[in-house]
């Protein structure tokens, strides 16, 4: 089932890993539950089929780790969902300068990424279930826009500048 704007994002648990531990979280992995991460935010979440991969380390995630500080004049936070582990995720952003601007969420067993019914089956090619490239934004766990890429490499609405252009 793929969801539709004006719905509430599905309940699941998402991963983060935190480059230095603080009180009550340890550096990871760190579990959250959907509904207590969007609960009064707003959010800008996109979502990609890897870390590592070509166009997301060279468009989509540096895309919105640049325009970070003007996003954030409009939304809460800027999430970036994969279906990888908290590990990776985590060192997939200190690599591209994400730390403090964009939060690397794993969605390691695709767990999100099925709810919401964005999933791709690329184990064919040797890289197992993933996500679609898309974007949204959620307002209080509503969904209020959803872009997604109707190319496997194309990145023509779930950019920066294209969410920067709807919040």
């Amino acid at each position: 089932m793929t969801v539709s704007v004006g719905d509430h994002v599905p309940e699941c648990t998402l991963y983060e890993y935190f480059n230095e531990e603080s009180d009550g979280c340890s550096v990871g992995p760190n579990a959250f539950k959907m509904s207590e991460l969007v609960k009064g935010k707003r959010i800008a979440l996109f979502a990609l089929p890897g870390a590592y991969t070509p166009t997301c380390s060279a468009k989509h995630l540096p895309g919105y780790v640049e325009k970070a500080e003007a996003l954030k004049e409009k939304v809460d936070e800027i999430w970036c969902v994969s279906v990888n582990d908290a590990f990776v995720m985590g060192a997939w952003g200190r690599d591209n300068n994400a730390t403090g601007s964009v939060r690397m969420m794993a969605d390691g067993s695709a767990e999100f990424t099925k709810a919401v019914g964005m999933d791709l089956d690329l184990t064919e090619r040797g890289l197992g279930v993933r996500s679609r490239r898309y974007s949204m934004l959620l307002d209080d766990g509503i969904i209020k826009t959803i872009n997604l890429e109707d190319a496997p490499g194309g990145m023509e609405v779930s950019d920066a500048d294209t969410m920067l252009d709807q919040v």
